[in-house]
């Protein structure tokens, strides 16, 4: 099993200008390669494959640009790599036409493969070791074992310099459960379950909002391309980051407790993009992050042995009593938190009903 490790490393200065050398050298190598095969098609009519353009990288953009032989030769084939995939993506699935990378893009990684030890992680003194840098600080708060693939290095919008890396090893799953569990997500509360659990929405974007308004109309006063203007920038970023962190913690607490408690987990197949198009709801979607707790739980499912499905998006879970079945159209109404069905009296909980029904409907369609 391939599973990924992240560290927060600390580079010193020469480290530090090296990164920044790598990044742009493979946005350079990104951007050349897709100006070359565009070229070559509208021209000639001829298709390149990956192996062709790192060929034209190697034999041609080196030898004019001396500079891209001082950083680590992987990191700008899988640059060339990354661009090829975009680029195939874009026949086979109608995605949107590879874009140029911009100098001034926030999002800024760059990936190496292992080969010869280039790649080890000295647990005891907190350091990693990576191809051209060497050894760089890092706070290692868990180890691994098993053989190392590779290593992506990234930097934040705030600064900050994680490595990912990508390991071959074992994974001990979970012992079997015999618990079955609904799960209806929501906004007042994050998730609901079919025995009854709420698991509280933190609402971490209201949270931060004040402060984020704040530093944006500072932002918005100083002067562009200052050293204030950076500054502000960073903050900015820092505290999205703060944001992203504090709910994906949540999440994966969520989720792991879930998994550890139930064999069998049946939740909606919610269509995001089509729900956030209500500007009402947009926000308060958004910042409860549903597709990411459900990405969480499909492959914490795979790994331990557990059964994840998920229903159709058009079943109508909050309608049914789920006692005797009886569909009551009033509960289209999103007001009405409790009702009493007319059919058999039962009084029911909205969301904790609509669990229950997302439950017998997973274990139907399992049966």
């Amino acid at each position: 099993m391939l599973k990924a490790y992240k560290y927060r490393i600390y580079p010193n200065k020469v480290q530090e200008e090296l990164l920044a050398r790598t990044f742009g050298c493979c946005r350079f190598v990104y951007n050349q390669t897709l100006a070359y095969r565009k070229e070559k098609y509208e021209k000639e009519k001829k298709s390149m494959s990956r192996t062709d353009c790192n060929n034209y990288c190697n034999r041609k953009l080196k030898v004019e640009h001396e500079w891209l032989r001082e950083v680590d030769k992987f990191a700008l084939t899988n640059a060339i790599y990354n661009m090829d995939f975009a680029y195939q993506k874009f026949f086979r699935e109608h995605a949107g036409y590879p874009k140029f990378k911009r100098k001034h893009d926030n999002h800024k990684s760059y990936t190496t493969n292992y080969t010869n030890g280039n790649i080890s992680a000295d647990f005891e003194n907190g350091k990693v070791k990576l191809p051209k840098l060497k050894e760089v600080k890092a706070k290692l708060h868990r180890a691994f074992s098993g053989q190392i693939k590779s290593a992506t290095v990234s930097q934040m919008p705030g600064g900050k310099y994680y490595v990912s890396i990508l390991v071959e090893t074992e994974h001990t799953a979970i012992p079997k459960k015999a618990g079955q569990v609904g799960l209806d997500l929501g906004i007042k509360d994050l998730c609901i379950t079919s025995d009854g659990r709420k698991y509280e929405n933190p609402k971490t974007l209201v949270k931060q909002e004040r402060k984020l308004k704040k530093l944006q109309r500072q932002l918005a006063h100083k002067e562009k391309r200052s050293n204030n203007y950076y500054k502000t920038r960073k903050q900015i970023a820092l505290c999205h980051e703060k944001i992203t962190n504090t709910r994906k913690d949540h999440l994966h607490k969520i989720s792991h407790e879930i998994i550890s408690e139930n064999q069998v987990i049946i939740s909606e197949n919610l269509q995001i993009k089509n729900m956030v198009k209500n500007h009402h709801l947009a926000k308060s979607i958004s910042d409860a992050s549903w597709y990411e707790l459900t990405r969480q739980l499909e492959y914490k499912a795979e790994w331990n042995k557990r059964k994840y499905i998920k229903i159709d998006t058009f079943y109508a879970s909050s309608q049914l009593c789920s006692v005797c079945g009886y569909q009551n159209a009033d509960t289209k109404d999103l007001a009405v938190r409790k009702w009493i069905c007319p059919k058999c009296g039962a009084e029911h909980d909205r969301d904790i009903n609509a669990a229950k029904n997302i439950l017998a409907e997973g274990l139907r369609q399992i049966a």
